[in-house]
C-alpha cells in the first residue's frame, strides 16, 4: 500500500528534493527516489509538477528548468529564483527565530550549515542573543528513553476528540515538534495500530514489561505521512468521481479505489461530529459502506440542522 502524504507534506518534500538536487545540479533518479522514500515513477511525477512553478508572469524563462533523462534529473533555477533574497527586518527576525527553534530540536546538527547560515543572518541583524524556548512536558524524557530502548509505557491520556481520559499501553516510536506541541507516534496495543499522541495530554506514565514489542514495526516512513489520533476509527465511503478534489484533502487510510463512475476511500475519523461535517460537505450522493453504525450519520445530522431552521 502506498504512503498517504498530505498536500503540505508533499510540498515540503518537493522543496527538499529540489534543494538536494540543486547542490550539484544533477542527481540519479534511483538515488533520489531511494533517499526520499519514493518510487522512481512517483518522483518523476512530482518533478513534472515542479516544472510548472516559477514567478510571475510564469513565462518559460521564469519557470524552474528541470530536465529529466532516463537515468537522472538536472535542476537549474531561472534568473529570478537564483537571485539572493532581500529580507525586511521583520522577515529576517522571523527566519532567525524559526532556525533557532529547529536547532533546539534533539538531533539537530549544532555545527552544520543551518547554524552557519544563522550566524551570518544574526551578524547582519545584530541579534546574536536571540533565544527560543521550547516547552518540555513532564514525561518527555521518559518517552525519549523508551524510544531508544523499545520499551512499553502505560499512560493515562486525555483525548480531545472524546473529551475523556483513558488508560493505554503504547510502544513509543517517534517524537516530533509540530505547531508548538510535542507529538508522539506510538504503537497503541489497544488499537493494534500506529496512533499519534500529544505529549502534554499525558497525565501519568510508567514503564511496563510488554511482550512482543520487538516484533512491532519500527520503520514508520516519512514524517509527512498522516498518523491518526488515539481514538480514530476508519470509515469506508463511496462518492462520485467529481468529488475527488475534496477527498484528496481528507486523511485517507489508503489509496483511492475506482468503482465504475465512483471512488471508494477509507477515511480516518476522529469523532462522529467530524464525520457528520465531512458527509454533509460531500452531499447526498456520498454513501457510507461500512461500518453499518455510521450509515445513518449524514441523514441524522441533516435532520437536526433542518429542525433548527423550523
Amino acid at each position: 500500500m502506498s504512503k498517504v502524504v498530505s498536500t503540505a507534506g508533499r510540498l515540503r518534500r518537493l522543496l527538499a528534493i529540489l534543494v538536494w538536487i540543486n547542490q550539484d545540479g544533477y542527481a540519479s533518479i534511483d538515488e533520489t527516489a531511494e533517499r526520499f522514500d519514493m518510487s522512481p515513477d512517483e518522483l518523476v511525477k512530482e518533478l513534472e509538477l515542479a516544472a510548472c512553478c516559477g514567478v510571475p508572469p510564469y513565462s518559460p524563462d521564469e519557470l524552474l528548468e528541470i530536465i529529466v533523462s532516463d537515468d537522472g534529473v538536472a535542476v537549474r533555477p531561472n534568473t529570478a529564483l537564483a537571485r539572493p533574497r532581500r529580507l525586511s527586518p521583520g522577515e529576517g527576525f522571523a527566519l532567525a527565530a524559526s532556525i533557532r527553534a529547529l536547532l533546539e530540536v534533539p538531533g539537530s546538527d549544532a555545527d552544520g550549515s543551518l547554524s552557519s547560515a544563522l550566524a551570518k543572518l544574526e551578524g547582519v541583524m545584530g541579534s546574536a542573543d536571540l533565544a527560543v524556548a521550547i516547552d518540555e512536558p513532564e514525561f518527555l524524557p521518559m518517552i525519549k528513553e523508551t524510544i531508544a530502548s523499545n520499551e512499553a509505557l502505560r499512560i493515562t491520556y486525555y483525548s480531545a476528540a472524546s473529551d475523556r481520559e483513558s488508560e493505554r499501553t503504547i510502544v513509543p516510536r517517534r517524537l516530533h515538534l509540530s505547531e508548538g506541541h510535542w507529538r508522539l507516534d506510538a504503537w497503541c496495543m489497544e488499537k493494534n495500530d500506529l496512533r499519534q499522541f500529544r505529549v502534554d495530554r499525558i497525565s501519568a506514565a510508567e514503564k511496563i514489561a510488554q511482550s512482543g514489542t520487538e516484533d512491532l514495526p519500527r520503520d514508520l516512513g516519512p514524517h509527512e505521512a498522516y498518523v491518526p489520533g488515539p481514538d480514530s476509527t476508519t470509515v469506508r465511503i463511496s462518492a462520485p468521481k467529481r468529488l475527488r478534489w475534496m477527498l484528496e484533502n481528507v486523511p485517507l487510510a489508503g489509496p483511492m479505489e475506482e468503482d465504475g463512475d465512483r471512488l471508494v476511500v477509507t477515511v480516518h475519523v476522529g469523532g462522529v461530529a467530524w464525520l457528520e461535517r465531512l458527509l454533509l460537505r460531500l452531499g447526498p450522493d456520498c454513501v457510507v459502506l461500512e461500518p453499518s453504525e455510521c450509515q445513518g450519520v449524514a441523514s441524522e445530522a441533516a435532520r437536526r440542522i433542518l429542525q433548527r431552521y423550523r
